[in-house]
């Protein structure tokens, strides 16, 4: 897929924007195109994924929107993103955390990055995930939620180590895969 207009059609939102790429030790390599970075066999780059709890170590899930361009409608945990240049992977997660789920940091006070990995998976037909991820964690003191239905179709507290220890009940909420990277690491 080209980032360029194709008979007049409007490129997608993601090649109006960048990634910043990586190598394997997440130094920065410059930036790229995200519809680039995320098509054909894909350029790594960083990203994070923020879990958040809630104080009796219940998860929340959140359900991608079906706008999504990769893993739309698969259930991620809580947030996804990439950070920009410049920008900390602590202030990344805490403008997705306000944008998607009206989750102001005043809900929580120890957001903290736990682990980093490097991971690649394609999406059948539609592209392809190459990043170096790092995990956030925080707990909100206050669960009031503001979603964006543009970002978010469903919102759901899981068990946390319920959810791991018992995937075949959770089978049918199709698990981003980063996600499920950082929940078996957590466990393993």
């Amino acid at each position: 897929m080209s980032v360029q207009d194709t008979a007049g059609e409007e490129p997608h939102e993601n090649a109006r924007q960048e990634v910043i790429a990586v190598d394997a030790d997440d130094a920065e390599q410059g930036l790229v195109n995200r519809l680039e970075a995320h098509t054909g066999d894909g350029i790594r780059h960083r990203a994070f994924t923020a879990l958040v709890f809630d104080n009796d170590d219940n998860i929340l899930l959140a359900q991608r929107s079906p706008e999504k361009r990769l893993w739309d409608t698969h259930w991620d945990g809580t947030v996804a993103s990439h950070p920009v240049q410049g920008q900390s992977q602590e202030d990344a997660t805490r403008a997705r955390l306000d944008d998607e789920l009206g989750i102001a940091p005043s809900q929580y006070t120890d957001l903290r990055v736990t682990d980093k990995f490097e991971y690649k998976r394609y999406y059948p037909h539609e592209g392809v995930e190459h990043e170096v991820c790092a995990v956030l964690k925080c707990t909100l003191d206050d669960t009031t939620l503001d979603p964006d239905e543009a970002e978010v179709a469903g919102l759901m507290w899981v068990p946390y180590e319920r959810l791991y220890e018992n995937p075949k009940w959770y089978r049918q909420l199709r698990l981003c895969p980063w996600f499920e990277i950082a929940m078996r690491r957590d466990f393993d």
